[in-house]
């Protein structure tokens, strides 16, 4: 028997029937997806967006009933602090205008003292019963949960506009970051756990290896909490300098290297700086880097100091990091970052005895938060 064909070609009965359906279903999944595919896209994407702006909100919540919450345990103030606590959670810095370069690091520079006078200021006042070094870890836990608010409220706005406006180009971008900005959030909230109970965070490890070497030794407060002493290394003078703890605090190292260089009348041999700096991905934690110029972050006016100091004296200015990533940076000290102090020290001996000779002034500038590190 001659079997019998349908209009496309396929065989006619149960088998053919099927074989046609499933042909004109991705014919029409192919239309569909010609003209609505970018819709149904933005859509998805909206859906992944919209899962990660509620995650973000309970973090952002979190991390501000965990600044109140410490504020009031420490601070004890007699009227309720969260009016005061919400303004400070949107405070804001306008750099300076930088049409005219002249003179531009000391306009920021300015500026930034102003805001840290300011917002210390403001965080006596709503917690009176702190101490100095209680007042620089709320300082730092409210300020950790001011980012956490920024970076929620920015997400919040792209993902609403992109909502409103149906932007394929807009949701992309933020959706595409999305797994960068998550981590940056999920490593605040472990700041603010660290800075509400004092504890040691992974940026402290330069400043770790500062308060070593200064341990037994007799101090001295340098300018804009920074403070040093002095020790002996194979018969060179040795000043490690770090910011004042164990409250939450980086200082003004700049303006200490600078007294310091002064002091001892430019006659510096080398100065060796300590920090922590992001790893790549693959690169152990607590791995040791060796390297030249000055290495400290910020915005850049602290080591804008350093490097005017070390040309005008002609001081050679090294850098020892440890790696971290930034979660570890800013949430509690892991142990392979606290070990790694004493390789860091092992690192700075052999240094001193390469390139000094006795006799020498050599500064070791440990750099970064000193929560939880005293001196």
């Amino acid at each position: 028997m001659i079997p019998l064909f349908s209009a496309t070609g396929l065989p006619l009965g149960p088998s053919g029937d099927l074989n046609t359906i499933i042909s004109l279903l991705m014919y029409l999944s192919f239309i569909l997806f010609m003209f609505f595919g970018q819709k149904i896209q933005v859509r998805l994407m909206l859906l992944e967006v919209d899962g990660a702006v509620k995650r973000l909100e309970y973090m952002r919540n979190d991390a501000k009933l965990l600044a109140l919450k410490t504020v009031k345990e420490v601070g004890k103030p007699k009227e309720d602090p969260t009016p005061e606590l919400n303004m400070m959670l949107e405070q804001f810095l306008i750099s300076p205008e930088g049409m005219d370069p002249a003179g531009l690091v000391w306009k920021l520079d300015h500026i930034l003292n102003v805001r840290d006078m300011k917002f210390k200021d403001d965080v006596k006042k709503i917690a009176p019963e702190a101490d100095e070094s209680q007042v620089n870890n709320l300082e730092n836990l409210i300020e950790a949960s001011q980012a956490m608010n920024t970076i929620y409220r920015i997400v919040r706005h792209f993902y609403l506009l992109g909502k409103k406006t149906s932007s394929f180009y807009i949701i992309l971008q933020i959706q595409m970051i999305l797994p960068l900005v998550m981590q940056e959030a999920e490593a605040l909230i472990g700041a603010a756990r660290a800075f509400s109970q004092g504890q040691p965070i992974g940026d402290g490890a330069g400043a770790l290896v500062a308060a070593k070497l200064m341990r037994g030794k007799e101090k001295r407060k340098l300018d804009r909490d920074i403070v040093a002493a002095e020790t002996m290394i194979e018969g060179r003078r040795v000043i490690p300098l770090k910011a004042e703890g164990p409250g939450g605090n980086v200082g003004k190292p700049g303006d200490a290297m600078k007294r310091i260089i002064e002091e001892s009348n430019g006659k510096i041999a080398m100065v060796i700086m300590v920090d922590a700096a992001l790893k790549l991905e693959g690169d152990k934690t607590g791995d040791l880097s060796e390297g030249i110029g000055a290495a400290i972050g910020g915005p850049g006016t602290e080591r804008f100091k350093i490097e005017e100091e070390a040309v005008r004296h002609k001081i050679p200015v090294y850098a020892i990091i440890v790696k971290e990533s930034i979660m570890e940076a800013i949430a509690p000290m892991k142990k392979e970052i606290s070990e790694a102090a004493e390789l860091v020290l092992a690192r700075i001996r052999k240094l001193i005895l390469d390139r000094t000779k006795e006799g020498d002034i050599v500064v070791v500038a440990g750099i970064g938060n000193t929560v939880g590190i005293g001196q």
